[in-house]
């Protein structure tokens, strides 16, 4: 069994070919889906999606894009959300300084109160990085000090450093089909060198298909296509990459159900 740690069945894309999603899914061996929230104020449309599929669980956050949009939300408030059955991550949240949506400041203040929220609950966090490796590695080493927390860096673009920094916290990576793109080489470099017990596959589905369907609509039945690279990167079975990462995302999101 493979699962998707990241997707976002809410998104547009999804509308009209949920239930077909789910299936081809199923049918590919993915035996879990987390769809991830990017707004606190829409958890109630990702709750309706899993509350449809027994193998789909969602999050609630706000993602750094949206931390004006959604700024002065509490982990008080994070925390009471967390207690729906079907929730089982904070985030995501962390900083994007590629994009110029949502300030650094916003950024930076909700992502601590994420963590506050994953350090009160034990539920992970699920961490956006993006361009800000030496604020995200300072934050991360600060907030790691108060008290540890359970994180994953998804969707893992940033340099060797962080991801070294983040798995001696306790962190896990995440990558997506962005491992599988020709130029890069430098990732899959990395994710050759990480830890067996510390690594994830996830779709970020709608967006980055995985090479064999550059250009298309992403979803997680393509999840199996990032755990073959994976898996040669590593050169590992893909058997082996199967176990090892459903292994490391129970362990992580240990909320959601085995069978």
């Amino acid at each position: 069994m493979l699962v998707d740690s990241h997707c976002h069945l809410d998104f547009p894309d999804f509308s009209d070919d949920l239930d077909g999603i789910v299936s081809r899914a199923k049918a590919a061996g993915v035996g879990r889906m987390v769809t991830i929230s990017t707004r606190v104020r829409k958890l109630d449309q990702l709750l309706a999606i899993a509350g449809r599929y027994d193998d789909v669980y969602c999050s609630v956050g706000t993602h750094p894009h949206h931390a004006d949009e959604e700024h002065g939300i509490a982990p008080d408030e994070l925390i009471a959300l967390t207690n729906h059955p079907k929730v089982v991550a904070l985030g995501e949240a962390g900083l994007d300084y590629f994009y110029d949506n949502g300030s650094p400041e916003a950024q930076a203040r909700g992502f601590r109160a994420h963590i506050a929220a994953a350090r009160a609950t034990g539920l992970p966090l699920v961490i956006h990085t993006r361009e800000a490796d030496e604020d995200c590695a300072r934050i991360l080493e600060e907030e790691v000090a108060k008290g540890s927390f359970r994180a994953v860096l998804h969707c893992y673009t940033g340099g060797r450093e962080l991801a070294m920094k983040a798995v001696s916290l306790g962190l896990y990576i995440g990558f997506t089909g962005i491992l599988t793109f020709k130029k890069s080489e430098a990732l899959r470099a990395l994710a050759a060198e990480l830890p067996a017990d510390r690594i994830l596959v996830e779709t970020d589905s709608p967006y980055l298909a995985p090479g064999k369907f550059r250009g298309k609509r992403n979803e997680p039945a393509y999840v199996v296509e990032v755990a073959k690279v994976l898996a040669e990167t590593r050169g590992v079975s893909l058997d082996e990459v199967s176990r090892q990462t459903t292994e490391n995302f129970f362990r992580l999101f240990s909320k959601v159900k085995h069978s």
